[in-house]
């Protein structure tokens, strides 16, 4: 049955509608087929043509450099901050690994005044 609707959705002449058509056909085969039957299927050219499928696209890259930032900055403040005061707590390396990219830049501002890791401890229970 998949293979007949995809069948019917490479038909469609409109670019944009049979994108947008594959895209909704991916969606809801994923919920009842294999996802290796449902890509071999579904060409990822038509998929593409979706604006539904590259807004998908587009969030998840968004997301991934988003994250990526995230664990970057971590790594540069847990760096200085081990340089400054030496092995860190696990507990207080986990507290800064859950921190937004925001406060690790204000951490990284801070940790110039810390003497001890108690300095560090304090700025993070503000």
């Amino acid at each position: 049955m998949l293979e007949q609707v995809v069948a019917e959705v490479d038909k469609i002449e409109e670019k944009p509608l049979r994108g947008n058509l594959a895209a909704c056909v991916d969606v809801l085969a994923g919920l009842r087929f294999e996802k290796e039957l449902v890509r071999r299927l579904l060409r990822e050219e038509i998929m593409e043509e979706s604006v539904t499928y590259q807004d998908i696209i587009q969030k998840g890259v968004q997301k991934g450099l988003q994250r990526g930032k995230q664990e970057e900055a971590v790594l540069i403040v847990m760096r200085l901050l081990t340089l400054r005061l030496g092995l860190l707590d696990p507990v207080l390396q986990q507290q800064i690994e859950g921190l937004s990219i925001t406060r690790l830049e204000e951490l990284s501002e801070a940790l110039l005044d810390f003497k001890t890791a108690t300095d560090l401890a304090v700025w993070l229970e503000k």
